[in-house]
């Protein structure tokens, strides 16, 4: 849940602490390093220890690494937003022009007090370092639940039971990108500000939301959690073997003991998984396709908000509410169905594959559902209304707006008359303004009057034609999540049955670990580093130096979010079909020493056959001369 959460509210942490996405990427990607510090451990000593009771200090750590991420909202003073005008000018007309340049001139003019308070902004290293905590915390969960529910379930009821596991792995993530959208919704100052003195709406690039909250709500949910996991048994009697059960555990702490006192089963673990190709393979898989699949959720409410306009609160529940419940129901149908008819590996590799291929295509459509840039003179649009992405910020100056020697420094956007937007009513030519607050009206814009009406109002103008993309795009993401989610669990348990028993814990373990590091971690950094560069304008610190971006080019940023995870699953197709053929052989074998076998129990059982009769006739006649 609070994984989902923190996804969530990237967006928030950005603009809150003024940082760019590269550091984002960095922040999110400090999750796995938390996961890296302990894994191996986790992994191999895990299932030698009470995994319940781990897995219960790790909610603990996990909640107490939630309490830091949350502490800078009470260290850092209110937030401070880019504003041309003050809220509490009590005139209800303003110079804007002579108005618009003396106050940001104030602004970041300011005394080196202020700027060492702004200098707090560097409690974004709190956020990462709890992030790192949750994520050592997170650790033993995943491979201690799996391997605790595939010990002691059947083999065949076992793909069913983590089907359940994965459920509940996404019903955590719903509730939390539901927390995220609700507190999104929520000034970052709540309680503690006027809502009247905030002129920002939920759609401004400024705006952030009530991200500390939520992170709060998840810490003490954590806690809650750990309670229970703290009265499991350390161990489980095998489905069917219930009367068994004390001989079972006094079987494990005999086995366990051994282990415990010394490391040497670790070397042989770890080159028996070396030499094992399908494993080996699996791993390659999903360090591909993670990087593709992380790098798209970590920044997919940013994709959705530029793509197509919407808030980040609309993004969040749009992706809680569409994709969640339906990957529910594949991972559950999937599990199912490899309960029900009791697929064999090989053909549950084929189901896996396939599923992914067919989802991979229709995922092609999103390139097609395109919605333009908004349109902001200077921008992506010229003065005289020409379509023109510009990243020179001399192009913010026009013959309209030079008399107002204007700073293009500011984000204070306005929508005119004509549906174009400007980066502050002085870079509309504005003169005047009326009203105060959100009821801010800008009247005599030069930039404006070219095309009728010279009159603006605060914020950005509704971008044409999203809605109906929009819609598109949500049911494209079902219907794929929908397909790859059902493929998902019999794909995930070809790596199960890959491994021998005593090696599931290390192995699952593993393959844990080289997702994190080689894409839990890099893949945010390098997304975060890509959007960064299809971004037309920065905003900019009270102190001077880029902060957050404000508008990114949605043409580049679509082409570059669609199209790198499109190459990076692409190139994963390759060792698939390399699993596939290594089961075919595997199969093949298989089912030749099945027929071996059964050919040698129809000899044996003929050879019995012929035995019976000829001991049936020397009994006849040895009764034949007793009875002489």
């Amino acid at each position: 849940m609070s994984g989902a959460y923190m996804n969530s509210m990237l967006t928030q942490i950005e603009r809150r602490f003024n940082i760019p996405a590269s550091l984002v990427g960095v922040i999110n990607g400090s999750f796995e390093m938390g996961n890296l510090l302990v894994i191996p451990f986790v992994s191999y000593l895990g299932s030698k220890l009470h995994r319940p009771r781990m897995i219960a200090i790790g909610c603990i750590v996990m909640g107490f690494g939630c309490f830091l991420i949350a502490l800078p909202h009470f260290l850092m003073g209110r937030y401070r937003y880019e504003n041309s005008l003050s809220v509490s000018e009590n005139s209800s007309t303003i110079a804007v022009c002579l108005a618009n340049h003396s106050q940001f001139s104030m602004a970041t003019e300011q005394s080196s007090e202020e700027c060492r308070k702004q200098a707090g902004s560097l409690m974004w290293v709190f956020v990462l370092v709890g992030n790192i905590i949750r994520g050592v915390g997170e650790t033993p969960i995943a491979p201690l639940g799996i391997s605790y529910v595939e010990d002691f379930a059947r083999t065949e009821n076992s793909p069913f039971y983590i089907g359940c596991l994965q459920i509940a792995t996404v019903l955590g993530p719903l509730f939390g990108l539901l927390i995220g959208s609700y507190c999104a919704k929520l000034y970052v100052d709540v309680g503690f500000v006027d809502p009247e003195d905030v002129t920002l709406s939920l759609l401004d690039a400024r705006w952030v939301g009530a991200w500390w909250l939520g992170v709060l709500i998840c810490a003490a949910v954590s806690f809650i959690v750990a309670i229970p996991f703290c009265f499991l048994p350390k161990s489980l009697p095998k489905e069917g073997e219930e009367n068994s059960a004390e001989l079972n555990t006094k079987g494990n702490k005999t086995l366990m003991r051994p282990d415990l006192r010394n490391g040497s089963h670790f070397i042989p673990y770890l080159k028996s998984l070396a030499y094992n190709p399908v494993y080996m393979l699996f791993l390659l898989i999903t360090v591909i396709q993670f990087s593709a699949w992380i790098g798209m959720i970590t920044f997919m409410p940013k994709y959705m908000e530029q793509q197509y306009g919407i808030s980040a609160a609309d993004a969040i529940f749009f992706i809680g509410v569409y994709n969640l419940p339906i990957i529910c129901a594949g991972y559950f149908f999937g599990g199912l169905m490899m309960k029900k008819f009791k697929i064999s590996t090989y053909k549950a590799a084929h189901i896996g594959f396939w599923s992914s291929i067919v989802e991979y295509l229709i995922y092609f459509s999103a390139f097609f559902m395109v919605c333009k840039n908004a349109k902001v003179a200077g921008l992506t649009m010229s003065y005289e209304g020409l379509e023109q992405v510009s990243y020179m910020e001399t192009n913010l100056y026009a013959d309209c707006n030079r008399h107002c020697d204007c700073s293009t420094k500011v984000w204070d956007p306005v929508c005119g008359e004509n549906g174009i937007a400007y980066i502050s009513a002085c870079l509309a030519g504005c003169d005047i303004s009326n009203g105060t607050g959100k009821n801010t009206v800008f009247r005599n814009c030069s930039c404006i009057s070219a095309f009728g009406n010279d009159t603006a109002v605060l914020g950005q103008c509704n971008r044409e034609n999203c809605g109906t993309m929009l819609q598109y795009f949500l049911i494209l993401s079902l219907v794929c999540c929908l397909i790859y989610s059902f493929g998902a669990m019999p794909g995930y348990m070809v790596l199960i049955r890959s491994l021998k028993p005593e090696e599931k814990s290390f192995g699952v373990g593993l393959h844990s670990l080289a997702e994190r590091v080689f894409a839990g971690i890099p893949s945010p950094i390098y997304f975060g580093a890509m959007i960064d560069t299809t971004c037309l304008k920065w905003g900019t610190k009270s102190c001077g130096g880029e902060g957050a971006c404000r508008m990114y080019d949605s043409d580049t940023y679509r082409q570059l979010y669609l199209g790198v995870p499109s190459a990076l699953r692409a190139v994963s197709y390759i060792p698939c079909v390399l699993v596939l053929l290594i089961l075919r052989k595997q199969n093949k074998t298989l089912v030749q020493e099945d027929k071996e076998l059964e050919a040698r129990e129809e000899e044996n059982g003929s050879v019995e056959q012929k035995d019976v009769p000829a001991a049936q006739n020397s009994t006849h006649l040895h009764q034949e001369t007793m009875d002489l």
